[in-house]
């Protein structure tokens, strides 16, 4: 690749490298093996989230060198650096989910603030798990600076018996188990196969829809997302984004110029048709927050109404991440919405060409086992649907993906539980009934704090056969992986003094996803009144750290869970400095 020259009079990494006066900022460059020439280049932050947490960052240290020779190739001087990660999988139902959700928050901070105090020019933002792929490009759409994601990639599935199983499976054994289906034997033996290699959880649960969002919003280059994490063709990917993201700073194509609201509705659109998480409907808002764009909850789930699923994927469906790339990947699923007209084709992506540009070179189609041709949809409406009603004035979200119609409608008394582990234990012990509907408050983002996934809970009713015989609503979050009528981000939450905070046992709850409501049965004036004798928000143990910062600074669910005024209050563009 012939040798470029950028100008570094208009790139933040002037004010560390350029003039007389920067000599002592150099100095420190030269002691780190840089030389002359790669000084004066410009400097592009490869951003990881890699640690040794769990599977799903394990390998993107590997794939960072992979991306760092591409910056190099392109003529850029590429500075790796690291950012935590929160995994949910290895948080899941204790009080380390807290700091799932607030995790999120922490990786933008963070990653704006290394990009900020040492003026890098550009990034290539390296993710694998649930919250850090959106923290990640969060980060990028507030410094508003050329940029190229890229996700490390998804596990390959587990294999017991002749069957695939993935982290799922061993969640929803647990309640086997707990019903005496399931031998502690048999129970051992699944937990050792299910996850056999690096990557991030398999099926459509929260990484892998992100994932596939990175593509569809313009942010990750066209089927880089789909390969496993230990294909080494991911390092071609990777490779091929440090190029990219050199071309972007010579184009001059920053991250706002691909992330409009355009490029947010296409993301909604492969979230809908894929059946992805509902967690989607928190991170889009937060994602548009940050360029100052209002993307909230209702305006995902009006998309997710009118997008058909067509994509058989696990947890609903069948299949597992791997089949999907094998299938043609994110792109062959953008020709199919691209057929039915419901793609914003003329939005920029991060090859520098435009989304209808890049789909002219996509030969694959739906296979008819993975991807369906989207004539011949699973289902009319999106994999994922909104609901708003007197006990969610401010919304809430269901995933429908995989359930029948007769089970989209939902009625029955109110089982309250202040919290997750009240409800977790009610199911150990079978402490509820057929047709009960479970109300967990108090887990959302202020009043949690953190607002927690109910894996354990929605997996142990699943294992215990209760899934489709029970629903559940909470203020706080779902995994990915929940299966059944399991409604989260009922907003307000119950710390704000929601509806949901005045539920008593007993109180019919009516949920229809045809209809896209929730209601209890209790008039406004009943309501009213209750809220008049609520005490307030429950204490928390949460006081200081943290937990206790988020819990103070976050703002709704249906805007995205967010902690800072936004691109809206922006008075200055990082890059411009």
């Amino acid at each position: 690749m012939l040798k470029r020259k950028f100008d570094k009079t208009k790139l933040p990494s002037r004010h560390v490298t350029e003039g007389p006066e920067r000599a002592p900022h150099r100095s420190y460059l030269y002691a780190m093996g840089i030389s002359e020439d790669e000084i004066h280049q410009p400097l592009i932050g490869v951003a990881t989230c890699w640690n040794e947490a769990a599977p799903c960052n394990i390998s993107l240290n590997r794939q960072a060198q992979a991306v760092k020779l591409g910056v190099k190739a392109a003529s850029g001087t590429p500075r790796e650096f690291t950012t935590i990660t929160v995994t949910d999988g290895i948080a899941m139902g204790h009080e380390g989910m807290r700091s799932s959700l607030a995790s999120r928050e922490a990786i933008a901070d963070t990653v704006e603030l290394t990009m900020r105090g040492h003026c890098y020019d550009a990034i290539v933002g390296l993710a694998g798990c649930d919250k850090s792929l959106p923290g990640m490009m969060m980060a990028m759409i507030r410094l508003n600076v050329p940029s190229v994601f890229i996700y490390g990639g998804s596990i390959l599935p587990g294999r017991l018996e002749g069957k695939d199983v993935t982290v799922q499976d061993v969640f929803e054994a647990v309640g086997q188990h707990q019903a005496g289906n399931m031998t502690t034997c048999e129970l051992e033996k699944l937990e050792q196969v299910a996850c056999p290699s690096a990557g991030a959880c398999g099926g459509q649960f929260t990484a892998n829809t992100m994932a596939c969002v990175s593509e569809a919003i313009g942010l990750a280059l066209f089927n880089s997302s789909g390969a496993p994490a230990p294909y080494e063709s991911r390092d071609q990917y990777a490779e091929a984004s440090g190029v990219a993201v050199m071309n972007l700073i010579e184009k001059d194509i920053r991250a706002r110029d691909i992330v409009t609201l355009k490029s947010l509705e296409n993301a909604a659109r492969i979230v809908a048709c894929t059946g992805g998480s509902t967690n989607a409907g928190l991170h889009l808002p937060a994602m548009a927050h940050e360029a100052g764009i209002d993307f909230y909850l209702e305006d995902v789930c009006e998309i997710f109404r009118d997008t058909p699923y067509f994509v058989d994927l696990k947890p609903g469906g069948q299949f597992v991440a791997k089949d999907l790339y094998e299938a043609g990947g994110v792109p062959a699923v953008m020709k199919e919405l691209s057929k039915a007209g419901l793609l914003h084709e003329d939005c920029m992506t991060a090859s520098g060409y435009s989304v209808g540009e890049e789909l002219e070179k996509v030969d694959r189609a739906a296979d008819g086992r993975v991807i369906h041709p989207v004539e011949t949809p699973l289902s009319t409406t999106g994999g994922v649907v909104g609901l708003k009603g007197n006990l969610a004035p401010e919304g809430a979200i269901v995933k429908i993906a995989g359930m029948s119609e007769e089970q989209l409608s939902f009625t029955g008394p109110a089982r309250v539980f202040e919290c997750e582990q009240d409800a977790f234990e009610a199911v150990q012990k079978r402490e509820y009934e057929e047709g009960d509907v479970f109300v967990i408050r108090n887990e959302g983002p202020a009043g949690g704090p953190g607002m927690r996934e109910m894996l354990a809970t929605t997996a142990a009713l699943s294992g215990q056969g209760m899934g489709k015989k029970v629903a559940l609503i909470t203020d706080g979050r779902f995994s990915g992986a929940t299966r059944g009528f399991c409604v989260g981000h009922v907003g307000p939450e119950a710390a704000h003094c929601g509806p949901i905070a005045l539920l008593k046992n007993g109180d019919m709850i009516t949920l229809n996803a045809i209809e896209g409501t929730i209601n209890v049965d209790l008039s406004w004036e009943e309501l009213e009144e209750r809220k008049d004798a609520w005490k307030g928000p429950r204490e928390t143990i949460y006081a200081s750290g943290a937990l206790w910062k988020y819990s103070q600074l976050v703002d709704k669910t249906y805007k995205g869970a967010v902690t800072h005024p936004g691109g809206k209050a922006e008075k200055h563009e990082y890059m411009d400095l």
